[in-house]
């Protein structure tokens, strides 16, 4: 059994590891916000089919659809808006690196807005996950430039902030609502702002249809999104949650490896620095996060 968990532990770090080599590939065939789009309302399609198959409860309270649209504009819309825009201008292996600050930054703001206490150990926890990614965006940065030189790492602080404030909030939620359900229809509500923007910003049905552009959208949007989230949920019903956020830790290793092997990126020192002090500081905040 616990092989078998390990295995789709594993799988899950890999999918998630998908998502910024695909969008890059994806984005010389279609503009940001339809891109995101598309793969939004894919992945929230999908997972409300087998959540109306597998006949979970569909919540009937205003209450709890103004808390998935809230969980939406996190998770999808700022999210979904930072990674998309942040492809452009960052290469996927250290884009994973940074967005992978996203524990930590939901470990502050759990302390902040739940009165979550944090045990003295986690404070240290923050710090040194917070000089790990000091470590890796910081080379990035190029101050010269103005602007240009610090919007992709910008862009993706923004999508760590969108999946952090999120997964707070699906802590006020995860009692009753069913975690199926809500990922599917966050995605779906969190889609509207980025097609809105989409439809005002963009020229949406023009997209350059090839094998390429078929290939990243349904690999992104299905095991990369839906497949990725409902594994996720199933291990947690089996796996304590500590447990499986270590596997976390592997995302940004196994998109580096693809981003060595595919995009020519180089695994500077710097880099591998702010890899370990990053990791360092999410095994900590999470080995002693538990009561």
């Amino acid at each position: 059994m616990v092989s078998r968990f390990t295995f789709i532990l594993l799988l899950v770090a890999f999918l998630n590891a998908l998502c910024f080599p695909l969008i890059t590939l994806g984005l010389t065939h279609v503009s940001h916000m339809t891109f995101a789009t598309l793969r939004a309302v894919l992945a929230g399609m999908v997972l409300g089919v087998v959540a109306i198959m597998l006949r979970r409860p569909i919540p009937t309270d205003f209450r709890s659809w103004i808390a998935l649209a809230l969980i939406g504009l996190g998770a999808t819309t700022s999210a979904y808006f930072g990674m998309f825009h942040a492809a452009e201008f960052v290469s996927p292996g250290l884009a994973t690196v940074i967005a992978n600050s996203q524990p930590l930054i939901a470990a502050a703001l759990a302390f902040a807005f739940l009165s979550e206490r944090l045990r003295p150990a986690q404070y240290v926890g923050l710090a040194i996950g917070f000089l790990g990614i000091v470590a890796v965006t910081l080379p990035q940065l190029d101050i010269k430039q103005g602007f240009d030189g610090v919007i992709g790492p910008a862009f993706i602080v923004l999508a760590a902030a969108g999946l952090a404030v999120s997964n707070v909030l699906m802590k006020g939620v995860r009692n009753r609502i069913d975690p199926l359900v809500a990922m599917s229809a966050q995605l779906l509500l969190g889609a509207i702002p980025l097609a809105v923007m989409a439809l005002a910003l963009e020229r949406p049905f023009q997209i350059h249809f090839s094998s390429d552009f078929g290939f990243s959208l349904i690999v992104l949007a299905l095991p990369g999104t839906a497949l990725a989230y409902w594994l996720w949920f199933w291990v947690l019903d089996r796996v304590p949650l500590s447990q499986a956020n270590a596997f976390t830790l592997l995302t940004p290793v196994f998109a580096l490896l693809l981003g060595i092997g595919f995009f020519g990126e180089q695994f500077a020192p710097s880099l591998a620095f702010g890899l370990v002090l990053t990791a360092i500081g999410l095994v900590i905040v999470e080995r002693y996060g538990g009561s």
